[in-house]
């Protein structure tokens, strides 16, 4: 299946998503790289941006951290293009500007720089990004300079959430700040949560999830994201679990929440007939 992206005057193509949580643990990483992977191998080009210190997602792809020369960090400082950073992965249609140890460093000084908060969307809005149809941003697991600029560069917040009371407590600070990015750089940013690690064998997430879809229904994927042990296993690999198991349960669940993005997007950017 391919989706069709119209440009908009407000924003022209690639559309771009900022996976963020205050919390970390809630397979934010993970759901960049199967998604990011499942989009790429449906014939739309994808770009994903690791701007975690950590370099999860750089690894999740394969790559040794300790040995890129040449990272986000170089984008945001103002020394390097988005394609003379941009890597290949193994996935046909799948490019990375990796992290590396040097956003430790911007991640701690780059609100010093003026209106910092733009400074990955005016690479974004580069024609020589016009190829990619989706740019997938993953964000540090804390509400930090990173964070806004990615929500200042993006359409649309995907926030992973499990069914536990300290995930849920940390959304107020998500809203707050999408909110006060809404006020000041980023006014059409959306926001949509999306349930993860969900364990349907006791009764609590059960019980949780229904708090969620009570305060929260009308911004919820209907697709969830469970427990899968082979999650854990791809990550190990480096490989995302599309490729590492494409028939487990957890790709099967990340296809049906690209079906739903699809939707989603097209119903966001595509003119409704009156």
């Amino acid at each position: 299946m391919e989706t069709s992206l119209a440009s908009t005057p407000h924003r022209p193509s690639p559309y771009v998503i900022a996976v963020c949580h205050q919390k970390g643990g809630v397979a934010k990483t993970t759901s960049v790289s199967a998604l990011a992977s499942i989009l790429a191998g449906e014939k739309n080009p994808t770009l994903v941006i690791d701007l975690d210190p950590t370099a999860n997602l750089t690894a999740s792809f394969g790559m040794n951290p300790a040995k890129i020369r040449r990272s986000a960090a170089d984008i945001l400082l103002g020394n390097d293009s988005l394609a003379s950073v941009c890597l290949h992965t193994r996935i046909p249609g799948l490019d990375v500007i990796p992290s590396n140890a040097d956003m430790n460093t911007v991640s701690r000084f780059l609100y010093l720089r003026q209106r910092y908060e733009y400074l990955l969307q005016s690479h974004l809005t580069q024609e020589d990004l016009s190829a990619y149809k989706f740019v997938l941003i993953d964000c540090p697991p804390a509400v930090v300079s990173l964070t806004v600029t990615a929500l200042t560069a993006a359409n649309l917040a995907m926030i992973p959430i499990q069914c536990e009371y300290y995930s849920l407590q940390a959304l107020d600070t998500m809203f707050r700040t999408i909110g006060a990015v809404r006020a000041k750089t980023n006014p059409t940013v959306g926001y949509r949560l999306l349930v993860t690690m969900f364990d349907a064998r006791g009764s609590l997430h059960g019980r949780v999830l229904e708090m969620i879809r009570e305060r929260y229904g009308n911004a919820l994927f209907e697709t969830m994201i469970g427990f899968d042990s082979k999650l854990r296993e791809s990550q190990l690999a480096g490989i995302p679990i599309t490729i590492y198991a494409p028939k487990s349960r957890a790709t099967q669940q990340y296809q049906l929440l690209a079906r739903e993005l699809y939707a989603y997007v097209e119903k966001q950017i595509v003119p409704q007939e009156t």
